[in-house]
């Protein structure tokens, strides 16, 4: 099959990879499209040593698994894959599993290819009215709905999201919709624009003022938005870090003791909740896709991707 392959950070297009065998419990899956996320480019600088087919935001149809009723779904797909048997998993923590595996991350090949394997547990049916451009965003809205899991968010609390891309948008509407009224730090024309076309206020970095947010929302994924964000923190003001990072980031441990800081790390999602509200129509994405590409225009692709400003790139293997 067409696939893209990751090795040594250098990702290229081979046509010699085999369709992948489903284990038992597992579904064959037909990919019919995926999108570009922080966290794929991520790789490429060396974010986690992988060796393999990248991607893991994905929509597709169920090709081949054990329930002959379930074939021809379209489905999206919760990227790590649990053991089932450790102490995180039975103390129902399977994102935490220690012997995970991560969908086009960490161990098991991912969307950027014709097929993949998931469990069938890992998979959840498309709503029909849902289309495939909005159910492709399932991953990182279910991530931006982890944050209403974690905290609760007060509507008179000041919120403050670092980071108007692809992730800090969706977190920007997820907060709006729970009632509360954020603000985003956003530095391009684009960004600025698709909030105000939400009413939702945008700020630059010289606007911010220092210690008067109650929640600050970490999404840029860079050092320079992590310091902004602890900057914006009223002293035991709580900091939600929903950025992966390439390297390692200098943390000002004193000032996070001194202020009693409360530090969160937030990452994977609910996926019902997510296709619910794709269902009922409470948000969508699908001004935040840029462009498609087909596999072969990968390179193009991820350098669109990777322009500042840049939102939602998709791929069609």
């Amino acid at each position: 099959m067409h696939a893209l392959w990751l090795e040594q950070r250098i990702l290229r297009k081979r046509d010699d990879i085999p369709v992948p065998r489903p284990g038992p419990g597992e579904a064959l899956v037909r990919v019919r499209l995926a999108g570009i996320c922080g966290t794929d480019r991520e790789l490429l600088r060396g974010y986690y040593p992988f060796l393999g087919i990248p991607g893991h935001e994905f929509v597709g149809e169920i090709a081949q698994c054990p329930k002959a009723s379930h074939l021809g779904r379209r489905v999206v797909g919760e990227i790590n894959l649990s053991c089932g048997y450790c102490h995180e998993c039975l103390a129902k923590r399977k994102t935490h599993c220690l012997n995970r595996k991560v969908l086009g991350i960490r161990d098991h090949d991912g969307a950027f290819a014709e097929f993949l394997t998931l469990p069938l547990d890992n998979l959840h049916r498309i709503p029909d009215c849902v289309s495939d451009e909005q159910a492709v965003f399932t991953e990182p809205l279910a991530a931006a709905l982890r944050i209403r899991e974690q905290l609760a968010i007060r509507p008179a609390d000041k919120v403050l999201v670092v980071g108007a891309g692809r992730l800090g948008q969706l977190i920007a509407r997820v907060l709006a919709a729970s009632g509360c009224r954020p603000s985003v730090v956003a530095r391009h024309g684009r960004q600025r624009s698709l909030l105000e076309d939400k009413n939702i206020p945008w700020l630059d970095e010289v606007s911010v003022k220092p210690g008067r947010h109650d929640v600050v929302v970490e999404a840029s994924g860079s050092a320079g938005g992590l310091d902004l964000a602890l900057r914006a923190l009223r002293p035991r003001g709580r900091l939600i870090l929903k950025s992966t990072y390439g390297g390692e980031t200098a943390l000002p441990l004193s000032r996070l003791v001194v202020n009693e800081i409360e530090l969160i790390g937030s990452r994977c999602g609910p996926f019902p909740p997510a296709l619910r509200m794709l269902e009922l129509g409470l948000l969508d994405p699908c001004d935040l896709i840029d462009a498609h590409y087909a596999l072969d225009d990968f390179e193009t692709a991820f350098n669109q991707a990777a322009q500042a400003g840049a939102m939602k790139v998709l791929l069609r293997p």
